[in-house]
């Protein structure tokens, strides 16, 4: 394609604002109830039959939905299947079975009452083979196969105009990544195959469009990954693996245009995979290597996720989105900007960093009640950033929303307004499911984040998992990470701000060099030092109670007696609280489960004098687990009086969890015993039951209920532990759960 001269670029664009000037007119501005929330979680384990093994995998992997709007119908890749799910009430989706097919669904979409998936039959790399499989869906409880169209290879993706005239498959005929290094290009080639959707689907008819001789890499490969239509019946194809993007007029049957999607230079990214969240890298000519692509009016965003290493190491991926006229001229490149969003949510997964960081993927545009937006899913960041783009060459974030894991597919239904998002991961194993995410249009207010931090400064944060009220001010919270991440820090946390807003943060240090504790509790004394409770894991890292002042600097470091320390198995020191002043100060801290001495079903609360180092204990009675769990204690927090509040939980999440409780406790009267004697039990009253807090949200119940505070008015707050994004959704839930009484 002849590259256009410097006036020919200024007067298309010129042309391309003029064109836009009337969209951006039309387009409203966003305003109060103008939010999505998430008003259920599907896990598509519930799909499966009475016959068959709840644990066994199934995924949702791209979506599509019913003409009406009330069933989806989404693709199981190992199942080799498609499923449905019925959502005439959003709030409360039920399970509609599945359809059998002859291979692996790689898409899926509806024209009119057809649901057209493709599927793909290949034998071998160098035998791709597929088909579209055409289902009527008038009546979801009984699909019927109406047309079975040969693909001719390996299908991907699918889209349907607009106007209803034609699908579009992209045939990817994928490379095989263990061949040859995985470098391209591996034959046979792919292309765009068209079907003339005329008539009854017996009778559409197929065109195909060469791709190849297009791009700069790998001409003759060219690997089309995803396709989009616009309303001019323009399919726009990106070809991932070769960074480029081509525009096919479907009318004619022809490339119209086509471009390389580029490349940018990164500014402040985290580039080092050393457990710590430090956005200081620079990546210079990184690839886009778009993956999905959306038209947003005459505008093309693209998700730059990034999927190819050449010959010489260098990786693709520009961790964001971009926009591009229909020349390939850039209108606006995200940059380093929707990485930091997911910063300051806690959203990072620092297990990426040498990689593709949050590893942007899927993308997709649509208008709700007159305004313009775009969804851009973090296929590593577990969420979906939505962008108000009423002024489509300058979108502005205007809300984050919390995935499962491995968010692939974003389908929006305007009609409804609804957004369904199907994130991919699924491992009963490890305690985490594929899942269909439904949020509702309208909300007042955005209801996530619960906590972020600041936009003056990158405050880098995660895996919460100690909370503490400041003795003295107001509307002020201490927050700890646990193990991690390196570099201990205390949190700062602003909670007269919705959402919080974490806006400092203090790095321990110990004789001047920073320190990497294991922290699961904090607590304030009353002249504002700090005493934290670091677990330690039996082995090398020992249990710690650690005294530091106001600016972080470690003065003292506690460790159990030797007879005490022998009797860990696993879990250590969890939630801590401090009474008392002076010579009458005690330091109380919560073991998380059973140790060796310890009755089944009590675990130990230990009691701590810093003025003789003396420890004594007093056991608390855990509530019983399910078969295949465990419970134990994750915080303690003082109200006074010899009145404390504890965390007690179990380690399961989603459907599985059952304990998530707040108990209140009362130590008067009961004197800690040394190790080898018989400890006082404590007796304990519910609180507040917090599985109905975790499930207020329509989210996948989290299990690591943490840390909880109560501040000077009495309120009660409570964290979550987002386990640093990996193998977790990444999200925190920040619960404002009213007042205590003292």
């Amino acid at each position: 394609m002849r590259t256009p001269t410097r006036l020919t670029r200024t007067v298309l664009s010129t042309a391309l604002s003029l064109a836009l000037l009337p969209l951006a007119s039309q387009a409203a501005p966003l305003r109060a109830a103008d939010y999505f929330e998430r008003v259920a979680t599907f896990p598509v384990f519930r799909n499966l039959g009475a016959d068959e093994d709840a644990t066994r995998q199934t995924v949702a992997e791209i979506t599509a939905v019913s003409r009406d709007g009330r069933t989806l119908i989404y693709t199981d890749s190992p199942g080799e299947r498609i499923g449905l799910v019925d959502i005439r009430d959003p709030r409360s989706p039920q399970p509609a079975g599945f359809i059998q097919l002859e291979g692996e669904p790689t898409s899926v979409a509806v024209h009119r009452h057809y649901a057209l998936v493709a599927v793909n039959t290949s034998l071998a790399f160098t035998q791709p083979d597929g088909v579209l499989a055409v289902f009527d869906i008038r009546n979801p409880a009984q699909p019927k196969r109406v047309a079975t169209l040969p693909m001719g290879g390996q299908p991907d993706s699918i889209a349907i105009s607009p106007r209803g005239r034609y699908a579009a498959v992209a045939i990817e005929n994928e490379r095989d990544e263990d061949l040859n290094d995985g470098l391209i290009p591996q034959l046979p080639a792919g292309f765009l195959r068209i079907v003339d959707l005329k008539g009854q689907p017996s009778r559409w008819r197929t065109r195909d469009v060469d791709l190849t001789g297009l791009a700069e890499v790998a001409p003759g490969d060219p690997e089309p990954e995803y396709v989009s239509i616009n309303d001019q019946d323009v399919a726009a194809v990106t070809l991932q693996e070769n960074n480029h993007i081509v525009l096919v007029d479907l009318r004619r049957g022809r490339v119209m245009r086509h471009f390389s999607a580029g490349q940018v230079d990164l500014q402040g990214v985290d580039i080092e995979e050393n457990d710590r969240i430090e956005p200081v890298g620079v990546l210079a000519g990184k690839r886009r290597e778009p993956d999905s692509i959306a038209w947003v009016g005459p505008l093309l965003a693209t998700a730059n996720e990034g999927d190819y290493e050449d010959a010489e190491g260098a990786q693709g991926g520009s961790r964001s989105f971009t926009l591009f006229d229909y020349n390939g001229h850039v209108w606006h490149e995200a940059g380093a900007s929707l990485e930091h969003a997911f910063i300051r949510a806690g959203h990072y997964p620092e297990s990426r960093s040498e990689n593709k960081g949050i590893e942007p993927e899927g993308i997709a545009a649509a208008r709700f009640r007159k305004h313009s937006l775009l969804f851009v899913g973090s296929e590593r960041g577990n969420a979906v950033a939505v962008y108000d783009v009423a002024r489509p060459w300058a979108p502005v974030m205007h809300q984050l929303l919390p995935t499962g894991l491995g968010p692939e597919g974003i389908l929006p239904i305007p009609s409804r307004n609804l957004l369904v998002v199907s994130s991919e991961e699924d491992s009963a194993e490890d305690g985490y499911r594929s899942t269909l995410s439904i949020y509702q249009y309208g909300a007042k207010t955005a209801p996530y984040p619960e906590i972020r931090s600041t936009d003056r400064d990158l405050i880098s944060w995660g895996a919460l998992s100690g909370l503490v009220a400041d003795r003295n001010q107001s509307d002020r919270l201490y927050a700890v990470p646990d193990s991690y991440y390196k570099a201990s820090r205390i949190f700062s946390v602003d909670t007269s701000q919705t959402p919080a807003l974490i806006d400092r943060q203090i790095e321990l240090r110990k004789a001047g060099t920073s320190v990497d504790y294991d922290l699961e509790g904090i607590a304030q004394a009353s002249n504002g030092d700090f005493w934290l409770a670091s677990e330690g894991n039996g082995k090398a890292r020992p249990n710690l109670l650690i005294h530091a002042n106001a600016r972080g600097e470690v003065l003292d470091e506690f460790a159990l007696p030797a007879e005490v320390a022998a009797q860990q198995t696993s879990n250590g020191f969890e939630g801590v609280a401090v009474v008392g002043e002076g010579a009458s100060t005690r330091v109380y801290v919560a073991f998380q489960r059973e140790w060796k001495n310890d009755p089944a079903g009590r675990v130990r609360i230990g009691v701590f004098n810093p003025g003789t180092g003396e420890w004594g204990f007093i056991h608390y009675p855990l509530d019983a687990a399910a078969e295949g769990g465990w419970v134990g204690l994750s915080e303690l927090t003082s109200i006074g009086n010899g009145q404390f509040l504890v965390i007690e939980r179990d380690n399961q999440q989603g459907t599985a969890a059952q304990i998530k409780r707040l108990y209140r406790i009362d130590l008067n009267g009961l004197q800690p015993a040394a190790e080898g004697q018989r400890f006082p039990l404590a007796s304990k009253r519910l609180e507040r039951d917090l599985l109905p807090d975790l499930k207020s949200t329509g989210g996948w119940v989290l299990d690591k209920v943490e840390g909880a505070a109560v501040d000077k008015q009495g309120r009660l707050f409570v964290v979550t532990d987002n386990d640093g994004v990996e193998d977790a959704s990444g999200e925190t839930r920040f619960m404002r759960l009213g007042t205590v009484k003292r």
